[in-house]
């Protein structure tokens, strides 16, 4: 596609890293295995809390909101089960992912009944647990009616975008719905076919998504949608 000048362009020649501000808790007491997922998980793009212990991950998670929850079960002062089911109680609603070196059906479920989304047993791939991660994250994604977009934020509830700076910009509906499409894959780069038939599939207009595009620019600025050079848009951050 056609790239206007000073339009914000992404490079199309890596595959687009996790979303910067995407928060983990990791609760992990063994040192070499806290320090093996914090490299795998930054080098994602990702940003680590890491917690030795119980009443440390059960602080964090009740003072800092976390796109994700990374538990072990056997942690030196209780369980990571037994934390998650005392953050679930309080109303936290972090996704979470539970690790352990046992994987009988019955820890498996007294994990998901504790309020786990997904279960991992060591010893485990590196890749695996990545990819169980981009899940747990699809999922909230998809079910969520606040998105986020770079520091800023999308209420689709409101039909508004918040700024950073807590500035609060009405949108239309066509402009709420393409923010939405981006922001629930905010890696993802979609073409302007794609935009067009999740956003108005009667449509036949070629360019009907790039006044879309246009009119979130106006409202938001330049870098609230990113252009991938040959392929398309893609979520960028509210300016």
């Amino acid at each position: 596609m056609t790239q206007a000048p000073g339009e914000p362009v992404a490079d199309a020649g890596a595959p687009a890293p996790v979303p910067p501000g995407e928060a983990l808790l990791l609760v992990e007491d063994d040192p070499a295995l806290v320090d093996l997922l914090e490299r795998l998980l930054t080098g994602q793009g990702y940003a680590v809390t890491p917690a030795r212990d119980v009443q440390s991950g059960l602080h964090a998670a009740l003072t800092r909101p976390f796109a994700a929850m990374v538990l072990d079960r056997r942690l030196p002062d209780g369980d990571g089960v037994e934390l998650l089911a005392r953050l679930r109680r309080q109303g936290v609603a972090t996704p979470a992912l539970i690790l352990t070196a046992h994987g009988t059906v019955q820890d498996r479920v007294e994990g998901l009944d504790s309020g786990a989304d997904d279960y991992l047993v060591k010893p485990f791939v590196a890749e695996e647990l990545l990819a169980r991660l981009r899940a747990l994250l699809r999922r909230q994604l998809d079910s969520a009616v606040v998105l986020p977009l770079g520091e800023g934020a999308l209420d689709l509830e409101a039909r508004e975008a918040l700024r950073p700076d807590g500035t609060r910009v009405a949108l239309s509906a066509g402009e709420a719905s393409l923010l939405a499409v981006l922001a629930r894959r905010p890696s993802r780069v979609f073409t302007r076919e794609e935009l067009r038939d999740a956003l108005a599939p009667q449509s036949t207009s070629s360019s009907l998504m790039d006044t879309y595009v246009y009119a979130v620019r106006r409202k938001l600025g330049r870098a609230s949608v990113r252009t991938v050079r040959g392929l398309g848009y893609r979520a960028g951050e509210i300016t």
